[in-house]
């Protein structure tokens, strides 16, 4: 069963309040960005323009002012709550439209909240979003059977396989490994033991 969610405040004091301090979650995004963006500059990427799509509280931001202090940043969040309370752009990853793709597009748990075809169109949007790399996760069946603390999770959302998921993304984007995709046009050379199959 699926929860309608309206993400207003009640949802973040229960995800995001006491149940789940925001200083843990600081630091665990402080020590994600600092690998992407490590990866990132490994791999030659440029990133002069980042889309945080689902950004949420924004935690992503400070990591990435610390390595990318001259980027430009857009926070994007179907919240109007969290839009209101930080000042996002109100849009959707389904058909959120950008009037020119992003080096770094970033997208975190999203795409377990929208049905199968919205999740579909979803990540073709985020191909047509991304000019260089993106940074995709989402809690899927396997995660929530194995690797998540569901008492501090969201188990109301579309379980899928992590390979429902795979398929979809290797259309527009190669594997990078860790959650980093790059586009399948990318100029850059990357080694084939980088990639994942």
């Amino acid at each position: 069963m699926k929860h309608s969610w309206a993400f207003e405040k009640d949802y973040y004091d229960r995800f995001y309040g006491v149940r789940r301090p925001r200083q843990e979650d600081r630091r665990e995004t402080s020590l994600l960005g600092d690998y992407v963006c490590a990866y990132l500059r490994y791999l030659g990427q440029p990133v002069r323009s980042v889309l945080d799509i689902g950004c949420g509280l924004g935690l992503w931001r400070e990591p990435l002012a610390r390595h990318y202090p001259k980027a430009r940043y857009q926070g994007v969040e179907f919240s109007r709550y969290l839009c209101d309370t930080y000042g996002w752009t109100h849009g959707s990853v389904v058909d959120f439209e950008a009037r020119h793709p992003f080096d770094l597009v970033i997208c975190k748990d999203a795409l377990q909240y929208l049905a199968p075809t919205q999740a579909e169109a979803a990540i073709d949007n985020l191909a047509r979003l991304t000019r260089g790399a993106l940074y995709f996760n989402v809690l899927t069946r396997e995660d929530w059977e194995e690797n998540c603390d569901q008492a501090r999770s969201n188990g109301e959302v579309w379980l899928r396989p992590g390979n429902w998921y795979r398929r979809r993304l290797r259309r527009h984007f190669l594997n990078m490994g860790g959650g980093l995709f790059l586009r399948r046009d990318t100029p850059l050379v990357t080694w084939e033991l980088e990639k994942l199959p």
